[in-house]
């Protein structure tokens, strides 16, 4: 039986999606083939009509996955004032629920040791979403230089994806928590805003302190 493009696309689309949330649960190698297709709820043999490889698949899944979060910070970041952004966003990642749903949360803390054993194509293509991950938080960083900012934005996400890490590691009891205690917004959070408040002065301000600065000539000297 013949299916319709239509029907080959959204049938695509539920593997994918299945797909991630199975691979950040299970991990890169946790789960096989089989038991991905049933999941979408299909045989086995037909993934070679969806996939060229196992490995076209955990791709096109992480970057499923990762689109998610992209999203849902842009989304969070649109609802928020902008003092506020960054510090929701954090608060949201590092809650209890995030911590205990790998599968439908952020891929990096859930896959990212896994992708870095992976071949260079995938290595390729999960770096392409986690610069677009730090893109999104610097975006969330008001009144900073970009180039300022995205460094901000990279330490801020090594420390909120190392947070999740360690937290999962450690279990969901008191010791977890201890990492990232609910409903309490981590003290580096300060650190960003105050490196914000210490931003340069803009470049016409420093070149009027420069000029009034300089020892004064006589009015000839001036003139020539």
């Amino acid at each position: 039986m013949r299916y319709s493009r239509e029907h080959k696309l959204e049938t695509h689309a539920r593997i994918v999606k299945k797909a991630s949330v199975r691979l950040r649960e299970k991990g890169a190698h946790g789960i096989g083939v089989a038991d991905l297709m049933k999941d979408a709820g299909l045989t086995h043999g037909g993934f070679y009509a969806h996939f060229d490889s196992r490995e076209a698949l955990v791709v096109e899944a992480f970057a499923y996955a990762m689109d998610r979060s992209t999203e849902r910070w842009r989304r969070l970041g649109e609802q928020t004032p902008p003092e506020k952004r960054l510090s929701a966003i954090v608060d949201a990642y590092l809650s209890p629920v995030h911590r205990d749903d790998p599968g439908h949360g952020c891929a990096v803390p859930a896959l990212g040791a896994e992708i870095a054993r992976e071949s260079p194509k995938t290595r390729k293509a999960f770096s392409a979403k986690l610069e677009q991950l730090v893109d999104v938080i610097a975006a969330q960083i008001p009144d900073v230089p970009r180039k300022a900012a995205r460094k901000q934005a990279l330490a801020a996400l090594a420390t909120m994806m190392g947070t999740v890490v360690l937290a999962r590691v450690a279990g969901n009891g008191e010791f977890s928590d201890e990492f990232s205690p609910p409903g309490v917004t981590p003290r580096w959070i300060g650190t960003v805003r105050r490196n914000r408040a210490k931003r340069s002065p803009r470049p016409e301000k420093r070149l009027r302190k420069r000029w009034r600065s300089r020892p004064r000539k006589t009015a000839t000297a001036a003139r020539y």
